[in-house]
């Protein structure tokens, strides 16, 4: 059975600017990579592969020090708090007023970094001698043929993985939509949720816009030293 919205609401702030900025771009960068490498666009593919690991540079830092409900410490769970939602969930109890990640939420957020991560730090060492002209990742000279031909395996195959991710994100956002009358999106694109006018949940708190561009400098800084001088 579908929720009711409330009708009495107020608006509260939920995501920070920076980690907006961040979940947008790094669908604009991950998009580019599988786009490039499906048409053979090597030297797009590893363009936009480099942004991607930028942005995860950026989460990580920001995990740390960005806005209330992007800090890991916020979402990540353990099993019990796992346990316990799953268990409010399949009871159908729906709380309008809940903002952030949820702890199942959390899960596919970790998981989907998690395997973006392990994609950038594989392609580093990726090599492609049939590429016109031919392609050799920053690190690919650091490794013997045999290790950088199995990281290269593991690389593609975490494309299935990264793409299963994605179509569960995007059905858990189809799920709430239509069935929980939960817009998750709109909050990642204004920042603010509606919440029903009685609940006591605050703003979130923190992510300033500087500490952002501090952290992202950090992601730029990084990915320039090891592509340029390494």
């Amino acid at each position: 059975m579908s929720a009711t919205p409330p009708t009495n609401t107020k608006r509260v702030k939920v995501w920070d600017l920076p980690l907006r900025l961040f979940h947008w771009l790094l669908l604009v960068a991950v998009s580019t990579a599988f786009y490039a490498i499906w048409t053979d666009n090597i030297e797009l593919h590893a363009k936009a592969g480099y942004c991607v690991a930028i942005l995860l540079i950026f989460r990580i830092i920001w995990g740390f020090i960005g806005g209330k409900h992007a800090r890991f410490a916020s979402f990540i769970k353990g099993p019990s708090a796992i346990a316990a939602y799953l268990a409010k969930a399949k009871s159908g109890k729906h709380d309008p007023s809940d903002t952030g990640h949820n702890p199942l939420g959390a899960l596919s957020v970790i998981a989907l970094l998690g395997a973006l991560l392990i994609q950038v730090v594989t392609g580093l060492f990726n090599h492609n001698d049939d590429a016109i002209p031919e392609f050799a990742a920053p690190l690919y000279r650091f490794v013997s043929n045999a290790l950088a031909g199995d990281l290269a395996e593991i690389h593609e195959a975490m494309q299935v993985v990264i793409l299963t991710l994605i179509g569960l994100h995007v059905a858990a956002i189809l799920f709430y939509r239509f069935f929980k009358r939960d817009n998750l999106v709109k909050p990642m694109i204004t920042g603010s949720k509606d919440i029903p006018a009685e609940a006591a949940t605050p703003d979130a708190e923190g992510g300033n816009a500087l500490l952002g561009l501090v952290a992202l400098a950090i992601g730029v800084a990084i990915m320039w030293y090891i592509t340029t001088q390494l």
